[in-house]
C-alpha cells in the first residue's frame, strides 16, 4: 500500500512539474531574449547531469555513438526548445504550445512508417486524423481572429516546425543511443542543444537579460525543477509503472498547463478550441493505445 501511494504521489507530481515547461517559458520571455535564456539553461543542464554521470561512474559515448547524442539533442533540445520558446515569445499560447508537443507520438508513428519501414494499424492512423483535426480546431480560431489571444502565422508555424523536429531527435534516440545511461545522455544532448541555442543566440543578436528575480527562480526551476527532478521521476516512472502508463499520464500535461496559463496570464481557449482540446488528446490516446515501445518524452 505504501507503494502504491508513493506510486500516485510521484506520478501526480511529475505531471505538475512537467506541466510548467512553457509556463515558465510565458514568464520568463518579457525578461530576456529567449534564444539566450535557452543557452543558459541548457548549458547548466548540461554540467548539472555531467557531474551526476561523474559522480555516478557513467561511461561515457565515443565516436559515433557520441555524434547520434549531439544529434539527437540539438533537435530534441536545441531546435525543439528554440523554436517553441520563440513561438511563445510571438504571442502563443503556452497550453496551446504544450498541445502541439503532445501530438509528437503520433509524428513518430508516421514518421517511422515513411523512414523505418514501420507498420502503423488502422487505429493509429485514425487517431493521427482526430489529432491533426482536434489541433486544427485550436489553431485556426486563434490564427483567424485578432486582438487578445490572436496567434499570426509564423509562431504557428514554428510551433509545428518545432514539434516536427522532436519527431525527428526522437526517431535517432530510438537507435543504437536509446540504452545509454540517462545521466550521460542526457548532459551529452543538452550539451548538443546548447549548442543550437547558442548559435540561434549569435544570429539573432539579441542579448536582453534583466536579471529580474523572476528570471533567475525560471532559470533555477528550468534546471533543478524540470530537469533534475523531472527526468528522475520520469525514469522512476518508466521503470515501475512502464512506458504505456507513462505515455498516458502525459496526456495530463497540456489541459493542466492550459490550466495554469489561464490562471496565470489570463490565456483563454474559446469552446471551439476547448472541444479541439479534448480531440487532439482523444486522437494521441487511441492512437497510442496499439503498440508498446518506449517513447522518448519531450523536453520542457
Amino acid at each position: 500500500m505504501g507503494c502504491a501511494m508513493f506510486g500516485i504521489i510521484a506520478s501526480l507530481l511529475f505531471v505538475l512539474i512537467w506541466s510548467t515547461g512553457f509556463i515558465v517559458a510565458r514568464a520568463m520571455v518579457p525578461h530576456g531574449a529567449p534564444e539566450l535564456i535557452l543557452a543558459a539553461r541548457l548549458c547548466l543542464t548540461a554540467l548539472l547531469l555531467g557531474a551526476l554521470a561523474l559522480h555516478g561512474r557513467q561511461p561515457w559515448p565515443r565516436g559515433r555513438q557520441l555524434g547520434l547524442h549531439l544529434a539527437a539533442g540539438a533537435m530534441l533540445h536545441g531546435l525543439y526548445l528554440t523554436l517553441s520558446w520563440w513561438a511563445v515569445s510571438h504571442g502563443m499560447p503556452a497550453g496551446i504550445m504544450s498541445l502541439l508537443g503532445a501530438t509528437q507520438p503520433l509524428m513518430v508513428a508516421v514518421a517511422s512508417v515513411a523512414i523505418l519501414g514501420e507498420r502503423l494499424p488502422a487505429r493509429a492512423w485514425t487517431g493521427l486524423a482526430i489529432a491533426i483535426l482536434g489541433v486544427g480546431c485550436v489553431l485556426m480560431p486563434a490564427i483567424a481572429k485578432s486582438g487578445a489571444g490572436a496567434i499570426t502565422l509564423i509562431p504557428a508555424v514554428a510551433g509545428i516546425v518545432a514539434v516536427l523536429a522532436m519527431t525527428g531527435g526522437t526517431l535517432i534516440q530510438r537507435g543504437t543511443i536509446g540504452g545509454d545511461p540517462i545521466w550521460v545522455s542526457g548532459a551529452v544532448q543538452n550539451a548538443g542543444g546548447a549548442l543550437v541555442a547558442i548559435a540561434a543566440t549569435l544570429i539573432v543578436g539579441e542579448w536582453r537579460w534583466d536579471n529580474s528575480p523572476m528570471m533567475w527562480i525560471g532559470l533555477g526551476w528550468s534546471v533543478l525543477g524540470l530537469s533534475a527532478a523531472g527526468l528522475s521521476l520520469l525514469v522512476w516512472l518508466v521503470r515501475t509503472q512502464g512506458p504505456t502508463r507513462m505515455s498516458m499520464l502525459l496526456l495530463l500535461v497540456p489541459p493542466l498547463a492550459a490550466v495554469e496559463a489561464w490562471l496565470l496570464f489570463g490565456e483563454k481557449l474559446g469552446p471551439v478550441q476547448i472541444a479541439g482540446f479534448a480531440l487532439a488528446l482523444g486522437g494521441v490516446l487511441l492512437g497510442r493505445s496499439q503498440p508498446k515501445r518506449t517513447e522518448v518524452v519531450e523536453p520542457a
